[in-house]
């Protein structure tokens, strides 16, 4: 995808005042020596940050009220880690309009996640100075879609055990979970590993892999599949 200013803010949904602030919210610090009197983006990446962690929190805080702390901790965390943000930025241009240095543009800076990610805070920083809270607010959520379809697809999706833990506790308590190796089979150096998760006794899921660890992980996938 690429494009220019205008089209980054039509995919933003926000047209800027002042075009200065997005300007400077495009700018990486490898462009500020080569062109006297350019600012970069760092001071509204810190701003954005901000910002950006205030709408997810709200959002989540809305969205899963029988959260505690630390499972909401985990989703802010999953929606807001540079990754995902890189690919927020890539899927609104934001890397095509991004102003780099000679050094930084010949390095591949323009798709380094850390770049990216900072950009995009950068962003929302300018769009919040630009106008106010109630606008940076509609324009993340509107970057991030159905939060829910999000955090299914990226949401923790490497701790599928502490997710069921999670979904399970509240309702049946810490102990209601048991993991138990069903089979196993293999020579020494690989062997594999077959485990049944149940709830209260009742199997609700089944994995295998090369180590029980990894089959406990594939039985906690499959049961928040069947719950």
């Amino acid at each position: 995808m690429s494009g220019s200013p205008e089209q980054l803010q039509s995919r933003l949904g926000y047209t800027f005042r002042d075009a200065a602030l997005l300007e400077r919210a495009l700018t990486h610090t490898s462009f500020v020596p080569e062109h006297p009197g350019a600012e970069s983006n760092q001071r509204l990446e810190f701003l954005g940050d901000a910002v950006l962690q205030l709408v997810l929190t709200e959002a989540l805080f809305q969205l899963f009220p029988a959260d505690r702390e630390g499972p909401l901790s985990r989703r802010r965390a999953a929606l807001a880690n540079g990754a995902f943000l890189a690919q927020l930025a890539r899927d609104i241009g934001l890397d095509t309009n991004l102003r780099l240095g000679g050094s930084e543009e010949k390095t591949g800076g323009r798709g380094r996640i850390s770049t990216l990610g900072d950009a995009l805070e950068a962003v929302v920083g300018a769009v919040f100075l630009d106008s106010d809270f109630t606008s940076a607010r509609r324009v993340v959520l509107s970057l991030y879609g159905d939060l829910g379809g999000r955090l299914a697809v990226v949401g923790d999706a490497d701790n599928p055990k502490g997710r069921l833990q999670e979904l399970i506790q509240p309702v049946h308590g810490n102990e209601a979970l048991r993991y138990e190796v069903t089979a196993t089979d293999g020579a020494d150096h690989e062997r594999n590993y077959e485990v049944i998760v149940s709830l209260l006794d009742q199997p609700i899921g089944r994995g295998r892999g090369p180590s029980k660890k990894l089959a406990e992980e594939a039985a906690a996938r499959e049961a928040l599949k069947n719950l």
